[in-house]
């Protein structure tokens, strides 16, 4: 299977993963929502292998662990 994401519609992008509708089908509300879940899910999912969740904050990248710590990358 060759396909890279940029390959997929919409369409096979949900069927592929957890998503029951695309975001772009989504109600403002709905998209919303999926967004709050999906940073809720990510960060939960690194945590639970271990890894920090990396992100910009204030300018700088830094790394928040599972034991509440934030470091700069």
């Amino acid at each position: 299977m060759e396909e890279t994401l940029k390959d997929l519609k919409d369409e096979e992008l949900v069927s592929f993963g957890t998503m029951d509708k695309s975001p772009s089908n989504m109600s403002e509300k709905e998209y919303e929502e999926w967004k709050i879940k999906s940073k809720d899910f990510v960060r939960e999912y690194l945590f639970s292998i271990n890894q920090p969740l990396v992100y910009e904050k204030d300018g700088v990248m830094v790394a928040e662990y599972k034991d509440g710590r934030i470091e700069k990358v």
